[in-house]
């Protein structure tokens, strides 16, 4: 059962899920949407049972299910029981985001009562909550593409013969917010010169042109830019030598809107031009 890869997708309802089992259906995976948790193990049985045949799988199983939801516990512990290694991968996204997507959209949130999305995505998050401390990977999709998830399921679950990569998280934030949690590599940017106190720029951000040449007009900016970008370009085959499929590096200013923004653009385009796969995220840049 060792070739076999099981992947159980779940998560908030309008984070992603849909487009995360497309992912997974362009990558060969053996898909099955809104799958009820009682017939998890018995599929299980029968991937095992095919010799081969159907061995990668990628199931949605979500609050979609109602009250057969709350079993799942009990099929994760029947996959255990029988020796089938799987994962779990839980997209997320932030409530303003959700809310949009479901307004845009025009969908009902499967909990909601009388019409409240912000109530129904709260009590989604309250029963969701055992489900997501025991997922393997957690994708929040606030700020990423449909194209941009595409790509990081790529990275993390396409065999290793069709993408020897590594996917690299740029992210731009500010201290003042908290560094990110996920983050492998943390820059602290604050000792540039800060465009928050020129007036002109203060409501900008750096991706703004105007920002971005105040930012660069700084001999000290590029010559923190070398050492950086130098230290990255070591650092990467190590991290794909050693199998990490994802590397997330941030770069934090103060709020998170100008210094950081500017400096992560600029790294985007140099790894991706040494065809690096890099994801961009500008944090804080709305705060």
């Amino acid at each position: 059962m060792e070739n076999i890869r099981f992947v159980i997708i779940t998560g908030l309802s309008g984070a992603g899920k849909s487009q995360a089992m497309q992912s997974f259906e362009d990558l060969g995976y053996f898909c099955i949407d809104n799958l009820p948790p009682m017939l998890i193990p018995k599929f299980a049985e029968l991937a095992i049972q095919s010799a081969g045949k159907i061995n990668r799988i990628a199931l949605v199983s979500d609050i979609r299910g109602g009250d057969f939801f709350a079993s799942l516990q009990e099929a994760l512990e029947h996959l255990e029981a029988i020796g089938l290694a799987y994962e779990i991968i839980f997209l997320e996204a932030s409530d303003d985001v959700l809310i949009r997507r479901f307004k845009e959209t025009r969908r009902r949130h499967p909990l909601a009562t009388l019409g409240s999305i912000v109530e129904g995505i709260k009590e989604e998050r309250r029963l969701l909550a055992q489900i997501r401390i025991r997922a393997d990977k957690l994708i929040d999709t606030s700020l990423l593409s449909p194209q941009q998830l595409k790509e990081e399921i790529k990275t993390l679950y396409a065999p290793d013969s069709e993408y020897e990569n590594i996917l690299i998280t740029l992210v731009a934030f500010g201290f003042k917010h908290g560094i990110p949690l996920d983050a492998d590599l943390v820059f602290d940017v604050r000792f540039l010169p800060n465009p928050h106190y020129i007036e002109h720029l203060r409501p900008l951000t750096g991706n703004d042109e105007l920002v971005k040449n105040y930012v660069w007009k700084w001999g000290i900016t590029y010559q923190f830019f070398q050492k950086l970008v130098d230290m990255i370009q070591f650092l990467i085959p190590c991290y794909i030598k050693e199998g990490k499929p994802q590397l997330v590096i941030a770069i934090g200013c103060t709020g998170g809107r100008h210094r950081s923004v500017s400096l992560v653009n600029e790294l985007g385009k140099i790894l991706k031009g040494k065809n690096y796969s890099v994801v961009k995220e500008y944090r804080d840049i709305e705060k």
